[in-house]
């Protein structure tokens, strides 16, 4: 093995080390709400208000990510912001007051939404060294670190350990193994790379209409890509129950069968994007969307709703991370900009989806609601057009 093809290697470990520790850090706070709320006393308004600063967080810091990229490199903003992550998720989990409460989760929202880009960013450049596509493995990654984290959690709430011991050596944990993973990422300045791969996939001068024209269709794919999992997360497992009559243990699978394909596409995605191309893959998926909770939607049963999730969930598996990808390598603009774009315009999806379905919901059906997610798929046969046809080897 060569001395590059080593550093690489190294660097992709380390990168996909962020990506499973990123997953677990919120995932490993989430469970302990209830007794949060309990003992703080938290009316359900002003626990819906807090929990919502960590979006408000995000969205309100987000936009600073590239800044950070530019400034301290992809690899030292992904680690550094990490710390700072799983630090104010600690504090969250065992303030004393309502407030102290959501000024941690929204410190958790700040710092994850710059976490995020830097870890993408550093990944994309291990992508670039390597020649060929594994973004998204880096996402599944993220999938395993959260299931993982939600599992810890059960088990500590199940064993009675304290959630400060809890919170507090698993800050210690994430810190320190992200640090570590610090030392093996590439080294040298961000941006190098990327014009590289400018010349080969995106060749010509790009006019300021068609950057703005091809950021805003990376974005939309990306939000439709959240619009599915926030679909599964949230609306899933109420749809089944409610709708469809599915005990909760089976209205479950809902989520559980979304997320599982998603990680499986994920893992996957990468051979197929070097084999068949970003914009096949991406129209492919939005068929796999459109058609399978489409058709769950227009046929409701309960097996056949827990397949178009399914199917859903494989369908939007690479979504993001292509979003992503082809945006951080669009001429003209600054290594992580349209990175930092994308990533948070997406958070504002996540924010303003769970309401939007909502409102149809309530004016008709949560199926109805749900139907904007093959409609999504839809859109994004048509717009993947903008993708290139075959994923860059250099």
């Amino acid at each position: 093995m060569t001395g590059p093809d080593r550093e690489a290697r190294r660097a992709r470990a380390a990168v996909s080390a962020w990506f499973f520790l990123n997953g677990a850090t919120w995932a490993n706070l989430v469970p302990h709400f209830p007794e949060i709320k309990a003992e703080l006393g938290l009316s359900n308004a002003f626990y819906g208000l807090a929990i919502s600063a960590t979006a408000i967080g995000s969205v309100l810091v987000g936009l600073s990510a590239g800044w950070f990229v530019q400034r301290f490199g992809s690899a030292r903003t992904a680690a550094y912001a990490m710390v700072l992550s799983t630090i104010a998720a600690a504090v969250a989990g065992i303030a004393p007051t309502g407030v102290l409460f959501a000024l941690g989760l929204f410190v958790v929202g700040a710092t994850d939404s710059i976490t995020d880009v830097g870890q993408n960013s550093h990944g994309l450049r291990v992508q670039r060294r390597l020649g060929r596509s594994i973004i998204n493995s880096f996402h599944a990654m993220w999938s395993i670190g959260a299931v993982s984290g939600g599992l810890l959690a059960a088990a500590v709430l199940a064993l009675g350990i304290p959630r400060q011991w809890h919170l507090g050596v698993l800050a210690a944990i994430i810190s320190v193994c992200g640090l570590v993973a610090l030392r093996f990422a590439l080294p040298g300045p961000d941006g190098a790379d990327v014009a590289e791969e400018h010349a080969v996939v995106h060749a010509g001068r790009w006019s300021r209409g068609r950057v703005v024209g091809v950021v805003t269709a990376l974005v939309v794919i990306a939000i439709i890509g959240a619009l599915v999992e926030d679909a599964g997360s949230t609306w899933a497992a109420v749809y089944l129950a409610t709708e469809l009559g599915a005990a909760p243990a089976v209205a479950a699978w809902g989520y559980v069968a979304l997320l599982a394909a998603q990680t499986v596409g994920r893992f996957a995605g990468d051979a197929l994007i070097d084999r068949f191309g970003q914009r096949l893959v991406t129209q492919l998926g939005g068929l796999l969307i459109a058609l399978g909770l489409g058709g769950a939607l227009l046929f409701p049963s309960i097996p056949g709703t827990i397949v178009g999730f399914a199917l859903a969930g494989l369908g939007c598996a690479t979504m993001i991370p292509t979003a992503m990808h082809e945006a951080d390598a669009i001429p003209g603009l600054r290594p992580g900009t349209g990175l930092t774009i994308v990533s948070w315009l997406l958070r504002i999806g996540f924010l303003v989806s769970p309401p939007v379905v909502g409102l149809i919901a309530d004016a008709t059906a949560i199926r109805f609601g749900l139907a904007v997610v093959p409609v999504g798929g839809a859109i994004v046969i048509a717009l993947a057009l903008v993708l290139p046809r075959r994923h860059t080897k250099e």
